[in-house]
């Protein structure tokens, strides 16, 4: 069995044929024109379908998945991603349904891009076999997904556990989605390269001024690289440490580009859990990095489509 998957970010658009072993049997990707009309961003996500359409694999897909940055409306099939302006109430699900390739009657499942990376998370990654666990995406944006009571559990319009819009600075900047202090204002791989910046530090000659290049200067020992990582860590922890309040995880899992910066992220992050975790039911949550990396987004995508058939590996998610 083969489904076809999805995944819509900020920087890139990634399609994949995954098995239902969870292996990636094709891949195809664009660069997302994030601030281009919607037109534009609609024809990127057809070439990816177009390319994938031409591998021999495309013959035994049963399902799709879609991915997407969000919010999204899952019942109604439409996105709105808080970093894409240029599609608001945007018919992605109609859009990839209606491509020439797409077999009759299969309808795309949609779902937020963090709920599909929790999904594969659940399956095959960090959080298998955890019965309530926090998965999130720290990337160009800041997204979440939960699994409650060992389920993967998208919300009513697929955008729950959307823990980069928590405020955590009730005086903080605004936040792209209009609220003051949000987590990713903080957290996103843009907040922390901008605030490194701010801080006076410069990329090397010919090296773009990415979270990336601030994480191998904190590496190297430039103070003010290591400032805006730990910035991003307490905001994380205190939006993770409230999020355990509330549905009292057993295990935190973050991927996503931020967080291929390894230590220089978990080790502040571990620390300033300390600070914000102090009851005593969410005290000492293991934060661990996600095991997928980065192709967890379509194996999620993939894992969302199957449950509509009966026949994926993953359980039904709870609407």
């Amino acid at each position: 069995m083969v489904y076809g998957a999805l995944d819509i970010g900020g920087t890139k658009i990634a399609g994949a044929l995954v098995d239902e072993r969870g292996r990636l049997v094709a891949r195809a990707q664009r660069a997302t024109p994030a601030r281009r009309p919607a037109e534009e961003l609609a024809a990127a996500v057809t070439a990816v379908q177009d390319e994938l359409s031409s591998h021999p694999a495309w013959a035994d897909v049963t399902a799709l998945g879609i991915a997407s940055a969000g919010p999204v409306d899952a019942a109604g099939g439409t996105v709105s991603p808080v970093n894409i302006p240029g599609w608001r109430d945007f018919p992605l699900v109609e859009l990839v349904r209606t491509h020439p390739a797409t077999p009759a009657g299969i309808r795309p499942v949609l779902v937020g891009d963090a709920v599909a990376m929790t999904a594969a998370e659940h399956w095959l990654g960090a959080a298998r076999g955890v019965a309530n666990a926090l998965c999130m995406v720290v990337s160009t944006g800041v997204g979440g997904g939960l699994v409650l009571d060992g389920r993967v559990h998208g919300g009513r319009t697929g955008n729950a556990g959307h823990i980069g819009h928590i405020t955590v600075d009730l005086n903080g900047p605004r936040c792209p989605c209009g609220a003051p202090g949000c987590v990713e204002t903080y957290a996103s791989g843009t907040a922390i390269a901008a605030h490194a910046r701010a801080l006076g530090w410069t990329a090397p000659d010919g090296v773009a001024p990415t979270a990336a290049a601030v994480a191998d200067a904190a590496r190297e020992g430039d103070d003010r690289a290591r400032t805006a990582y730990e910035r991003a860590a307490q905001a994380l922890a205190a939006a993770i440490a409230a999020t355990a309040a509330l549905v009292e995880l057993e295990r935190v899992v973050i991927g996503g580009g931020v967080a291929q910066a390894g230590e220089v992220l978990f080790a502040p992050l571990r620390c300033r859990m300390a600070d914000y975790a102090v009851l005593d039911f969410v005290r000492d949550i293991p934060v661990v990095p996600a095991g997928l990396a980065l192709d967890a987004g379509l194996v999620g995508a993939a894992a969302a489509a199957a449950p509509a058939l009966d026949a994926g590996p993953v359980p039904a998610m709870r609407p």
